[in-house]
């Protein structure tokens, strides 16, 4: 569901809100607020139609190939929210009225969020949201499998786990906000998260390798037994066509498996030797940061950011525009 939050959306849906607070429950909905209204608002708790300099407000934190997990702040979305729905409280009554109702209209909401995205192969989860964690990432393989599957859950589990396991989180939103960045938002906190390619079609691979000398790329094959595919140990080294960086030579290849393995020569070797399941790159603790949780505190501090190169130019920027509102640096918290 993709929702593009615009003046006039934002108008009519504080009208009509406004104008079902004042009928009794069950006109238009199950609840206080009529059904269009609930959806458009639990998809704005969500991110939905929110400009993403709002979200990353500095490209150094999400620099190039890198992955944030965060919390969605609770007050953040809440004041999100009222905000919407103020947008139709002109006078202090109109106020008033809005005040006294919010708590029942964001009970309503913590119930639809979990409802804003329900593929088909899945049931929506009843009861109020818990926690809402995320990811974003900035990286090419967004851009190379744009359909990359993301998949969280609140106990470890194999990496080679069922994708049904029970503690799987529900995912709340998965949308690509560019070409190469992502996010996913999750009901609840997970202990491990799996990024796992598409599985769409046959897959062939290698292994990159650390070369001799060091700095450049090396690429291997490990091998596997003709008649039962098990792996043997051994590998060759992947070659390349000369003049032509990334091409491989599937003739030199070839001879190598053979050689290596043996066979009849087909091209059915190639393919048996070079099949790989798709790709899972697996975030969780481990025997060197075993406090996963760690993931979720902030890393960069407002002293940092202020210590930037362009943080200085913006905020000369609006003390410039906004000389009566600017207070010496001094006064700053």
């Amino acid at each position: 569901m993709k929702v593009t939050l615009t003046s006039s959306d934002a108008l009519g849906v504080a009208w009509d809100a406004k104008q079902y607070m004042v009928q009794p429950p069950g006109h238009g909905g199950t609840g206080l607020l009529p059904e269009g209204v609930r959806d458009w608002l639990a998809a704005l708790r969500l991110t939905e139609g929110v400009p993403f300099q709002h979200l990353v407000v500095d490209d150094q934190l999400l620099p190039p190939e890198s992955i944030r997990f965060f919390y969605l702040d609770r007050n953040w979305t809440d004041a999100l929210v009222a905000g919407a729905l103020s947008v139709s409280a002109i006078t202090t009554d109109d106020r008033a009225q809005l005040q006294a109702l919010y708590r029942q209209v964001r009970d309503e909401l913590d119930a639809a969020e979990r409802l804003v995205r329900v593929p088909g192969n899945e049931v929506g989860a009843a009861g109020l949201a818990d926690v809402v964690t995320g990811l974003l990432i900035r990286s090419r393989a967004v851009s190379g499998w744009p359909a990359m599957h993301v998949r969280a859950y609140r106990t470890e589990v194999p990496d080679d786990g069922p994708d049904d396991e029970a503690s799987r989180l529900h995912l709340m939103r998965l949308e690509r906000l560019a070409p190469s960045v992502l996010l996913a938002l999750f009901d609840g906190v997970p202990a491990v998260v799996h990024l796992e390619e598409p599985r769409s079609g046959l897959q062939f691979g290698f292994e990159l390798t650390e070369p001799e000398p060091p700095g450049g790329i090396a690429y291997e094959l490990p091998l596997r037994t003709p008649g039962t595919g098990t792996e043997t140990g051994v590998s060759v080294p992947v070659p390349f066509r000369p003049d032509a960086p990334g091409v491989v030579d599937l003739a030199a290849l070839q001879t190598r498996i053979l050689h290596a393995v043996g066979g009849n020569g087909s091209g059915a070797e190639f393919a048996l030797e070079a099949l790989r399941f798709p790709y899972r790159q697996v975030f969780g603790p481990d025997e060197q940061d075993p406090s996963f949780g760690q993931l979720f505190q902030p890393k960069v501090g407002i002293e940092q950011i202020r210590a930037w190169p362009d943080y200085a130019v913006t905020a000369a920027a609006q003390a410039a525009a906004n000389p009566a509102e600017a207070g010496p640096a001094e006064d700053e918290s």
